[in-house]
């Protein structure tokens, strides 16, 4: 029959094992999220870069914008709806 210290040893020894094992997982996983957001940021970098050199060039065409209409409100009177109008 073992002795109960080397009982002990044993499982001690597997604990700080899988301990190791944990952090070297961990340091590892965050090498490579370090690493994905290193990549990203240079990618965006460049893309914003390459964006605003594009921007600070003028077209040979003009740009046409949304031209946005806006509405009159509207008040409904005993004849129907009208414009509304102020008073003095």
């Amino acid at each position: 029959m073992p002795s109960l210290d080397n009982q002990r040893q044993t499982n001690r020894s597997l604990t700080w094992l899988g301990i190791v094992k944990t952090l070297l997982v961990q340091i590892l996983v965050l090498l490579a999220l370090s690493g994905a957001l290193i990549v990203y940021l240079n990618w965006s970098s460049n893309a914003a870069r390459a964006d605003f050199m594009g921007a600070s060039h003028p077209s040979a065409e003009p740009t046409r914008h949304a031209q946005f209409s806006l509405s009159v409100p509207t008040a409904k009177g005993p004849n129907g709806p009208k414009a509304c109008t102020w008073k003095a």
